[in-house]
């Protein structure tokens, strides 16, 4: 499928889904379109994750910084788990930040939501991070195999490239999604090979065990414009060091 042609399937996808969400104002967003769903039950959905064994066994997680996983975030402060957090748009050099549930100096609930933590949180290289037991992602729409699309920046997937080629996804490392009910699509969810599968969904009803998790090793350097490379430090710097002599240019 040619890229402007995905493209066009991805945002079919989440339009049906936005679309659904709204009709059933099953969101607290004024509107949802362009966004990754501030969904109502997402409290829920985060109690439902925490009970499970390998929530309780993890100890580093790497959150999204939406409003739909702040319940998430705050749990695993609230519970002693390291949490890093992505800075916008990935725009800084240290492109992490680092909440510490022993270093925070507010609640964890109030740490985890996004703009306290730029606040507080020191921001780390990705280098600096230790290697991840969770990821947990944001979604616009996701299936039973574990296809998902966000809202479209693509940020998510880029992040995750960067965690995988430093080493710190292994494959013990477990990627959730959080996600309204509406928001499992029994539509096939297009992708291509940057995009990031999901092992598990949870819903504030449902636990589902994807069987297909997709899970790029690296950056798809083919994928990223000189623009996307140039607005994102992390990202520039290792451009740089693959074209530099005896790095190799591939």
């Amino acid at each position: 499928m040619a890229a402007s042609s995905l493209d066009q399937a991805k945002q079919a996808v989440r339009t049906q889904v936005w679309d659904s969400l709204t009709a059933a104002d099953a969101v607290h967003d004024a509107s949802v379109h362009g966004r990754i769903p501030d969904f109502k039950g997402a409290g829920e959905a985060a109690a439902r994750l925490a009970a499970l064994p390998s929530w309780q066994y993890a100890s580093v997680v790497k959150a999204v910084p939406d409003k739909a996983q702040l319940p998430v975030r705050a749990r695993a402060l609230e519970e002693g788990k390291t949490v890093y957090m992505a800075v916008p748009k990935l725009a800084t050099p240290k492109p992490f930040y680092l909440l510490e549930p022993a270093a925070l100096t507010v609640p964890p609930a109030e740490a985890a939501d996004s703009r306290t933590a730029a606040s507080i949180a020191p921001a780390v290289e990705v280098d600096a991070l230790r290697p991840l037991d969770l990821i947990i992602l944001g979604s616009v729409a996701v299936n039973r195999d574990g296809a998902r699309v966000g809202k479209g920046a693509g940020y998510s997937d880029i992040e995750f490239a960067l965690l995988a080629e430093a080493g710190l996804v292994t494959p013990k490392t477990l990627v959730v999604t959080t996600v309204h009910a509406l928001q499992v699509t029994e539509t096939t969810v297009p992708t291509s090979g940057h995009d990031v599968g999901v092992d598990l969904i949870v819903t504030p009803a449902e636990t589902i065990v994807c069987p297909k998790s997709q899970r790029p090793s690296g950056i798809h350097w083919p994928d990223l414009t000189p623009e996307k490379i140039a607005a994102i430090p992390a990202l520039a710097a290792r451009c740089s060091a693959r074209l530099m002599p005896g790095k190799g240019s591939t």
